[in-house]
């Protein structure tokens, strides 16, 4: 193997395909900012126990881990940034009301999510952290939606869930431990025989609870069907009137799935997946998740998104690239001074060096400056 292989999954981004990262990174962060959201940068980094409290067993094991030299202590490469912005919020702001914040970074997964998938994400984000209550939720995902619309994806369409409805069936029958994973497996794979087994030795409330999950999805209409048969438990009630809050917020333009249950262990309430046309898979991930903040010593509701900006990237549709003006190399003043003033207005200039007359189509140029009497003018090659 040649040395300058890279490691599977690993792979370097070239001009075009960087270019068109960098617009979008800079159009939503300049998104998010309009919306009132701060941007942190938190470090590649950190103690292993930082990064991984309270989020669960798959987080550790996408979780890149070493020794620092300088303390001995197990330190991680970061695999997802929002437990680092949960830190931040808990533990440097200490603000006692409202904070919203985003982000943009590499994370590194020791596996990648798919066969088509990077192992070193873009991750671009924005998390609303201090209200407990739907709005905040309803806010994500507006900002979400108007995210996927300035980045040329069109009308966005929900996936959502809410993992109190399962967890107060669960918590109601006393199911934890080994039981809880195995029910939760089934209904994850909405696979009926392996999720009656399961249940079979649960009083019959619940079993009954569990047994109309997987079907409990669709449109709006799915969370009728939801109140009429799932026991009228309020923690229940709850769930299903923030479900509705949500629905209507999206004017049909959700799917419910009460079976729906990813990041079950991370997350606290609502979850969603974000769905664009022209992308083969959801192009964002969110939910509530109010337990980060409690593992970090201070509770704070929160909510949020986030998105690989690199198969964002791929899937937006491509802005037209404006390409370079070649200028000639020299001491001119008058040029100079043209050059300098196309660069501030935003157009891209480049010098030809002397003796690469014969590279000039590498330049990317399409207008060139050109001496017109006592004029240096743009002309188009």
């Amino acid at each position: 193997m040649r040395a300058w292989l890279l490691p599977e999954y690993v792979e370097d981004i070239l001009p075009a395909e960087a270019q068109a990262i960098e617009r979008l990174r800079r159009e939503l962060l300049d998104l998010f900012a309009s919306w009132g959201y701060a941007l942190v940068v938190p470090p590649m980094l950190e103690y292993i126990d930082s990064l991984l409290t309270g989020t669960g067993h798959d987080l550790d094991l996408r979780t890149f881990k070493l020794i620092d030299q300088l303390s001995g202590r197990t330190m991680g490469l970061r695999a997802d940034m929002t437990p680092q912005v949960s830190r931040i919020d808990a533990h440097l702001l200490n603000r006692r009301g409202v904070a919203r914040l985003c982000y943009c970074g590499t994370v590194v997964h020791t596996r990648p999510r798919g066969l088509t998938s990077t192992r070193e994400p873009l991750q671009i984000g924005a998390e609303l952290y201090g209200h407990a209550g739907i709005e905040s939720d309803i806010e994500i995902q507006r900002l979400l939606r108007a995210a996927l619309a300035r980045s040329g994806l069109g009308a966005a369409r929900f996936d959502v869930g809410h993992v109190g409805v399962f967890r107060t069936i669960a918590r109601r029958a006393g199911v934890a431990g080994v039981l809880e994973e195995d029910i939760l497996a089934a209904l994850q794979a909405k696979d009926k025989p392996a999720l009656a087994a399961a249940a079979a030795g649960l009083p019959g409330e619940a079993r009954g609870a569990l047994a109309v999950l997987p079907d409990l999805y669709g449109g709006r209409e799915a969370i009728a069907r939801a109140r009429a048969q799932l026991p009228p438990y309020p923690e229940l009630r709850q769930a299903l009137d923030e479900l509705d809050r949500l629905a209507a917020d999206a004017d049909g333009d959700i799917g419910i799935d009460l079976a729906d249950l990813r990041g079950y262990h991370y997350h606290s309430g609502v979850v969603f997946a974000a769905y664009a046309d022209g992308a083969p898979g959801a192009v964002a991930l969110g939910g509530r998740y109010d337990e980060v903040g409690k593992a970090f010593g201070r509770a704070r509701p929160a909510t949020g998104f986030s998105m690989d900006l690199r198969e964002l990237a791929r899937v937006a549709p491509r802005v037209p690239r404006r390409r370079g003006i070649r200028a000639p190399y020299g001491d001119d003043a008058a040029l100079a001074a043209k050059i300098a003033a196309l660069r501030e207005a935003g157009e891209s200039v480049v010098i030809e060096l002397p003796g690469h007359e014969d590279t000039r189509a590498e330049l990317d140029c399409d207008r060139a400056l050109v001496r017109r009497g006592d004029q240096w003018e743009v002309e188009a090659l």
